[in-house]
C-alpha cells in the first residue's frame, strides 16, 4: 500500500489540497503500479511560526 506523507505550510486552500491528493495518488498509482484503491495520501499543515527557512521562521518572513 503506497502511503505519502506531505508537508506544507498552512494557508492552502481546500482545492489546493484537494488537488495535490489526487496529483500525488495519480503519481503513485503510474509510478508502482497500484491500484487506486490502496493508495494513501497524508496533508501535514505545519504553522508558519513552526517552519524554519535560513534560521528565520516563515512567518518572520512574511511567507
Amino acid at each position: 500500500m503506497p502511503f505519502a506523507q506531505i508537508y506544507l505550510m498552512e494557508g492552502r486552500t481546500e482545492e489546493q489540497k484537494r488537488a495535490v491528493i489526487e496529483k500525488v495518488s495519480a503519481a503513485l498509482v503510474e509510478a508502482v503500479d497500484a491500484p487506486i484503491a490502496n493508495v494513501r495520501v497524508w496533508i501535514t499543515e505545519v504553522p508558519k511560526e513552526n517552519w524554519g527557512i535560513a534560521g528565520v521562521t516563515a512567518k518572520d518572513l512574511g511567507r
